[in-house]
């Protein structure tokens, strides 16, 4: 079959999903990589008896919704399913005890996940507070914060075998001695940044907000109170921490424990990077997400939801999520033993926004915060009938008795202890597109993309362009006049039925994100990830409000994103308004100026096999040892190739003379990919830029050189490129955060996470 994916779309697939060789080379199709994960997936059902006739048809059945982009799996089994690696499981939790021993073994455990592609989820609150006396050797702890920083440092050398980098998501209980710590552990966005974190806030602490009280904090190890807090001061903190960059974030813990399907098997603690799956120790979970978007059927000139399909696909999801646990090759023996015990999925969605436009209904409006219910429901009740026919057929799950379902009458022998979650679709949106992500709202309907020789290309989202020439009010000029803009909310040109419409995440108030989080939450198992956005001028006290309603409102928790608030540290240090400000950045400008060139200088010349030839790498330090320059040469590099190569040495000696650190340096070159990788003594060269960087360690950090400097803040710069994404002047700053590790692009915050629409990459 013919299938029909955007240039996106195939990009993305290529560059992570689709089969290479050794040498880098494409071996399979998009519709080869479709038929991969559907034979894989289908064939546990042999297992369960059934015959190769009704296994082929699974299959068939598998491929379409794949193919026909009606649904998608997390990204992990599309990458490994039917391949050797053969891990498939999106999110992990894993426990982590007061002692050296269970710290170190859960990092081991974490390393191997992340090397197979998958993210993890801690709750440090076991961990005895900062300054508290160890009995065993006299000394004091270091505190949680301080074993995050060594887990963070882990992931950074892993970076998930260059498929999915590492993620984490870090939990304090609110009632733990160093939750102020905590709280502002992040403060510093060069810091942790392989961790998202949230606050475990108990219904406890609600009623101490509420009636302005205080509340004991307990020492894990004595479980005694060791202080009396302000519950307001500490909400105070919360909220003023993530007005300033988006952390902390929250979750009701004891809400979720609330809606927990097996308390038999313990408490929850944790959840995955992105909040939206809560999972007891060693659980992992299979996500998928049902394309909305492809919902809908055209009638006498209207669309309207084809409930039929939504059905079919949804049995279909579940089937599929089921089958993939038995397939699944776990990194861990209790990780498979915690997953098949409670047999966990969660089938979510994408493209909401899309299908709202399709049904021409604003997203903030009654209209839709009704039909996300409906929808959802629909899903939801669906989901438990297929479940409940898998149990019947394959059996209950092995923790069934005892738990939520386990009732007299027998009706409710589940397959699956829980069905339903609403995951980020950060890379699944993009092949599956054009298909906005999740259920959040566009961020843009017309945006500029350069191209060759720093030509604009106007983008425009498919579903506005085609009203636009319906409407006949499209022109190139007024598509460039939206880009320039956040909203067309005031542009008199479109009409203003279109415009009611077409709604891009600067046009919907917080409370309406909030609103739309608890509708599909009140039809979600697990949990709901989602960013409620803020325009860059809003309040401390409009944060406090949203926090709070969505406790009333009965989401499971909540994160939130002020647009630029990321960059106002460092952009307020660029432009001060105030004298004293003024002084800050000349000192600072003072402190990192380069030295002047000795007269004499040595260096090492390193040959580095690449992609495109043999580059050599000549590294000069100064009469101190201190590295001073850096030339490259290659010698069939010519044009563009041999101006860019110039342009980075000359950067990077800018940073040896203006004493940056060279771990820094390293950290900005590592891993940049072109499309001519290579191996070199075994490890693989991703690009010019990356053999610099391996250079610089090995000449550098190895031989013991540490350069004298002072502490950077990197400012995260847009790149321009060829074919990238990229927001006009600063106009189109919404959800922005930095630039993508992989290809440059911009990296926004969308569904709790962070990801790039440019080539796929996701944090999360």
């Amino acid at each position: 079959m013919e299938l029909k994916l955007s240039g996106n779309a195939i990009k993305v697939l290529e560059r992570r999903y689709l089969r290479k060789d050794q040498e880098g080379k494409l071996i399979e199709n998009p519709e080869q990589m479709f038929t991969r994960v559907a034979s894989a997936i289908a064939i546990a059902d042999k297992q369960y008896g059934k015959t190769e006739i009704e296994i082929k048809k699974l299959q068939e059945s598998f491929f379409k919704i794949m193919a026909n982009l009606e649904f998608l799996p997390n990204s992990p089994c599309l990458m490994n399913a039917g391949k050797e690696l053969g891990q498939l499981s999106a999110c992990f939790t894993l426990p982590i005890e007061d002692s050296m021993e269970s710290i170190f073994e859960t990092l081991k455990v974490t390393s191997l996940i992340h090397k197979s592609g998958g993210g993890t989820g801690f709750n440090f609150s076991r961990l005895r507070p900062k300054n508290a006396v160890v009995k065993t050797t006299g000394g004091v702890a270091s505190g949680p914060i301080s074993f995050m920083r060594v887990y963070d440092a882990a992931t950074e050398a892993v970076k998930q075998g260059g498929t999915r980098r590492g993620a984490n998501m870090g939990i304090l209980r609110v009632d733990h001695p160093d939750i102020m710590e905590f709280i502002t552990c992040k403060e510093n966005n060069n810091h942790i940044t392989n961790f998202n974190i949230s606050v475990a806030i108990t219904d406890e602490f609600m009623k101490c907000l509420a009636d302005g009280k205080d509340y004991d904090l307990i020492d894990p190890h004595t479980h005694t109170s060791v202080q009396k807090i302000n519950a307001k001061d500490v909400f105070d903190l919360i909220v003023k921490q993530a007005h300033k960059n988006g952390e902390p974030g929250i979750i009701f813990i004891d809400r979720i424990n609330q809606y927990n399907p097996t308390p038999r098997l313990g408490k929850i603690e944790s959840t995955n990077p992105c909040g939206e799956q809560p999972l007891l120790p060693y659980e992992s979970c299979d996500l998928g997400s049902i394309n909305l978007d492809q919902m809908c059927r055209k009638v006498s000139g209207r669309y309207e939801i084809d409930w039929t399909k939504l059905k079919e696909v949804t049995c279909l999801a579940v089937h599929f999520l089921d089958n993939l646990i038995d397939v699944n090759k776990f990194p861990l023996v209790e990780i498979e033993k915690a997953t098949k015990a409670t047999r966990k999925i969660g089938l979510g969605v994408m493209g909401w926004a899309s299908l709202l436009i399709r049904l021409n209904i604003p997203y903030c409006s009654d209209e839709a915060v009704a039909l996300a219910e409906k929808i959802m429901s629909f899903i939801l009740d669906e989901a438990y009938r297929k479940s409940q026919e898998l149990g019947k057929d394959k059996g209950v799950f092995p923790a069934f008795k005892g738990s939520i379902y386990d009732k007299k009458d027998g009706q409710s022998r589940m397959r699956n202890a829980t069905l339903t979650t609403i995951a980020p679709t950060g890379t699944i949106s993009i092949i599956a597109g054009p298909c906005s992500s999740g259920i959040e709202p566009l961020f843009a309907l017309s945006y500029y993309r350069n191209v060759m020789d720093n030509d604009k290309l106007i983008e425009v989202e498919p579903l506005f362009e085609q009203v636009a020439r319906e409407r006949a009010f499209y022109s190139r000029q007024l598509m460039e006049k939206i880009a320039e803009s956040a909203s067309i909310k005031n542009i008199k040109e479109i009409p203003e039925d279109v415009r009611r419409v077409f709604v891009t995440s600067h046009d919907i108030s917080p409370v309406w994100h909030v609103r739309m989080q608890a509708a599909f939450q009140k039809y979600v198992h697990n949990a709901t990830s989602k960013t409620i956005n803020f325009p860059h001028d809003a309040t401390i006290e409009e944060v406090r409000k949203s926090y709070l309603l969505a406790f009333d409102l009965a989401c499971k928790g909540i994160t939130i994103y002020r647009d630029n608030s990321r960059e106002e540290q460092v952009l307020n240090i660029g432009k001060p308004k105030e004298k004293q400000e003024a002084k800050i950045v000349q000192e600072v400008k003072k402190d990192i100026a380069p030295r002047p060139r000795p007269e004499v200088i040595i260096g090492t010349t390193t040959k580095v096999s690449t992609g495109c030839g043999n580059l050599y790498v000549t590294i000069n330090v100064d009469e101190d040892g201190r590295p001073f320059e850096l030339f490259t040469q290659m010698g069939k590099a010519g044009g563009c190739a041999a101006s860019q190569l110039e342009a980075t040495g000359r950067l990077v000696s800018l940073a040896f003379r203006a004493g940056i650190e060279v771990k820094s340096i390293i950290e900005q070159l590592s891993n940049i990919r072109c499309p001519s990788p290579s191996w070199e003594k075994g490890q693989r060269i991703f690009s010019c830029a990356d053999a610099i960087a391996r250079v610089v360690e090995r000449r550098l950090v190895s031989a013991q050189v540490v350069p004298v400097g002072v502490e950077s803040t990197t400012i995260p710069m847009k790149h321009s490129h060829d074919d990238q994404l990229i927001a006009s002047d600063l106009n189109d700053q919404a959800n922005i955060v930095g630039v993508c590790p992989d290809c440059g692009g911009v990296l926004r915050h969308e569904e709790g996470c962070v990801k790039c629409h440019v080539c796929g990459y996701s944090k999360c």
